[in-house]
């Protein structure tokens, strides 16, 4: 995958999508919201809240509008301008359901059996095999596509899908004419990769049934403050950042990423520190940066009006853009314009 620098002409577009499945954890705010707050200086940015995706599983209803819209609130409150950005909601933007639509017949059943996704979610979801989870990469080629997108941002588990969507492309590209802009990879100098508080081993994710094992973004200090306390480290007592202690080599890069210096760096400079003080720290480290962040969420999310103008304001944007490539694509394939 392609790493890009700010130096990027400001003319090429970014575009993400984040599923509304769940409150957001630091974890997601280091390893992309943080980043996008940087890109809205130098590129055309799309940043959107995946409904459509969120229904390969059950979903309730009432749930799942309060979510799509704090994920905007969390975007907002994290430093997305939306007079820089369009944030919009993907449901709000038609084009991405038709567009799909047209991508499946182009689309190869062996190619969407193969995806690594659907074999880890048809093995746990046996008795939720539904055509949505099966075609989802198909949607989410659409979601790139339909803005002619230069780079995504993605992470380990989302590189195959991006090269689904450039073979998606090229295959139009062919058949047809050039249509389509090929999307690259897009990940920063030095991505964070956060793990879980409770087990190292596994990244940390805001479905883990343990609560203890992420820590929120709308958590209070309090509670930052208790679930570091809580944090696994290990019984050599010794600080140090290494592969034989992952507990405290999390924690390291927890810290590492709020406070910008590299992990040996922070080693060398807290010298024979205990687990208990570091801990202190670092808990009173992600407390400094992110209780703003939460107030400012709070607030947002107490003004629904302010929200409501936010998504119908980023739907029109979106869907303008939207339009201009459907166009294109209806005319191509020989459907008659009306």
């Amino acid at each position: 995958m392609k790493t890009t620098n700010s130096s990027t002409s400001p003319s090429k577009t970014v575009l993400s999508l984040v599923q509304p499945s769940g409150d957001l954890t630091i974890a997601n705010y280091l390893g992309a919201i943080q980043n996008f707050v940087r890109l809205q200086e130098d590129y055309r940015c799309f940043f959107a809240v995946a409904d459509l995706h969120a229904i390969t599983v059950h979903q309730v209803p009432a749930d799942l509008r309060r979510r799509s819209r704090e994920v905007l609130a969390y975007y907002i409150a994290a430093g997305l301008d939306p007079d820089k950005v369009t944030l919009f909601i993907q449901s709000h933007v038609h084009e991405h359901v038709e567009l799909s639509w047209v991508l499946s017949s182009l689309s190869y059943m062996g190619q969407l059996e193969r995806m690594t996704q659907w074999k880890a979610k048809s093995q746990k979801n046996e008795e939720n095999l539904n055509a949505a989870l099966f075609t989802y990469p198909v949607l989410m080629a659409a979601d790139i596509l339909l803005y002619q997108a230069d780079y995504v941002p993605v992470g380990e588990d989302q590189k195959q899908h991006l090269e689904f969507t450039r073979d998606i492309a090229e295959r139009f590209n062919h058949r047809y004419s050039p249509t389509f802009t090929l999307p690259e990879g897009w990940m920063p100098e030095s991505a964070a990769r956060i793990m879980s508080l409770k087990d190292p081993s596994v990244k940390m994710s805001k479905s883990d049934e343990d609560p203890n094992a992420y820590i929120l973004i709308k958590d209070d200090p309090d509670t930052i403050r208790r679930k570091i306390a809580r944090a696994v480290t290990d019984s050599e007592a010794h600080f140090a950042y290494s592969d034989d202690q992952p507990g405290l080599k999390n924690l390291i890069n927890i810290f590492s990423a709020y406070d910008g210096r590299k992990p040996q760096e922070i080693v060398d400079d807290l010298g024979n520190i205990s687990y208990a003080e570091f801990k202190e720290l670092l808990g009173e480290t992600i407390v400094k940066t992110m209780s703003p962040i939460r107030d400012r969420f709070l607030e947002i999310t107490a003004d629904k009006s302010y929200l409501d103008d936010i998504y119908k304001k980023g739907a029109e944007e979106a869907g303008r853009a939207a339009r201009r490539t459907l166009s294109k694509v209806y005319r191509k394939v020989g459907f008659i314009e009306h």
